[in-house]
């Protein structure tokens, strides 16, 4: 059985703080209280790619989490529209374009929301900065809100 609510982290854990996606899912998935076990599935990966389109199926959420250079300390979070755009034609995705795809083969995505953690260093074979770890500190705080919010039924924003 699939879990209505999925939480998708992406990013390269070898490239100091762009290793804050997966490490969100990770850390969430151990913190996560177990009253939303059946609620929640976790998932993460190097990139998101066309094939992930499939796993945005039959989800009532998704919260996809990245390293962001851009975001404002700790983190940002916001909704998402499905949106063709450049990275459609690339070896990875935008999570808009991701939505896009699954609305061109299934209809309209679920809700998704983008929580992008404030990373500044992405050197290769660095582990992640002490603030990177402070924003991701700040998020899983908030994504613990805001699921209990949402009486886990999603992400309240």
């Amino acid at each position: 059985m699939t879990a209505p609510v999925l939480v998708f982290g992406w990013g390269n854990l070898s490239r100091g703080d762009d290793a804050l996606g997966p490490l969100f899912v990770n850390a969430l998935r151990e913190q996560l209280p177990t009253t939303f076990a059946n609620q929640v599935d976790f998932l993460d990966d190097y990139q998101l790619q066309v094939e992930h389109a499939l796993d945005l199926e039959g989800r009532s959420q998704v919260l996809f989490v990245d390293a962001s250079l851009t975001a404002s300390a700790p983190f940002e979070v916001y909704a998402l529209q499905a949106t063709v755009d450049e990275s459609i034609s690339t070896h990875s995705l935008s999570p808009q374009a991701l939505m896009q795809v699954y609305q061109n083969l299934q209809g309209t995505p679920p809700p998704c929301l983008l929580l992008a953690i404030r990373g500044d260093s992405f050197e290769l074979g660095e582990p992640p900065s002490a603030s990177a770890l402070q924003h991701l500190a700040a998020a899983l705080t908030w994504a613990q809100q805001a699921l209990r919010v949402g009486r886990g039924t999603g992400f309240a924003l």
